[in-house]
């Protein structure tokens, strides 16, 4: 039975709903379950976030699958509303999601807010299933404990510890450091990666960011602060950074990849 509240929104959950009952009727008996991750499943989702799912199949889908997915995702960001292009997500082949074994490989995906899908891995990393399994909002189908081995410490540590080094350049490669967007985000990337290397677990961009108040060198909670109070803005393409503000965030995502 499809859950009917998944999140606190009633017109996320409209969608939700629209979400996979299309998968259901493109997969067919394919069709395993349909969860949420990311912020939602982590108890952080609201006005600002996008709407992690994932819709696990048994094999992966076929050309007349396929098409029909991608004729559902071209056709629900269309729609008159808001939530319906706040969607992010992918379709994950149950055999690769068990076990960390199956990472790097490409499930077919859909971007935040896009009509397009493509084959990507995004979705397949350590924290997705980390936070499936020990957080994961079943929309309908199985436990999520019963599709996701647990996820090794070290993999989950060590994933998030292999990018720092270069933490900086991956992020504003593609997100312009002229949009105060880019500065939180690169800010709030960084708080995170350090909260899952010392802590082993996944946390939400805003408890990260809190967490890294406590724990990090305090000269660094003023631009922590600055981060979170300014989370409310959301993305505007033409809103600057604060003077000086990138180069803190540039100097944070330093200093965190030097102590973890």
């Amino acid at each position: 039975m499809l859950n009917p509240h998944p999140t606190r929104y009633a017109e996320l959950n409209g969608v939700l709903h629209d979400l996979v009952t299309g998968a259901q009727a493109a997969l067919g008996g394919s069709f395993v379950g349909a969860y949420l991750q990311g912020s939602f499943a982590l108890g952080a989702g609201d006005l600002h976030s996008d709407c992690d799912f994932l819709v696990v199949v048994d094999e992966r889908p076929d050309a007349p699958q396929e098409a029909a997915l991608r004729a559902l995702h071209r056709d629900l960001p269309r729609r008159d509303g808001f939530w319906n292009r706040h969607l992010e997500g992918s379709y994950a082949v149950a055999s690769e999601l068990r076990t960390v074994a199956g990472l790097g490989r490409e499930w077919l995906y859909v971007d935040h807010g896009q009509d397009e899908m493509s084959w990507s891995d995004h979705c397949n990393e350590p924290w997705t299933r980390w936070i499936l399994r020990e957080h994961g909002i079943t929309l309908v189908g199985p436990c999520p404990v019963e599709l996701v081995d647990p996820v090794p410490d070290a993999v989950l540590r060590g994933r998030a510890r292999a990018g720092l080094s270069t933490l900086s350049d991956d992020v504003l490669g593609w997100c312009p450091p002229h949009i105060a967007w880019c500065q939180r985000y690169l800010v709030v990337q960084a708080a995170r990666s350090l909260h899952t290397v010392r802590t082993g677990e996944v946390a939400s961009k805003r408890d990260a960011l809190r967490w890294a108040m406590m724990h990090a060198d305090p000269s660094w909670r003023p631009l922590l602060q600055q981060v979170l109070s300014d989370r409310d803005l959301g993305l505007d393409p033409a809103g600057e950074p604060r003077p000086g503000s990138m180069e803190a965030a540039r100097d944070f995502a330093a200093y965190v990849a030097a102590v973890a």
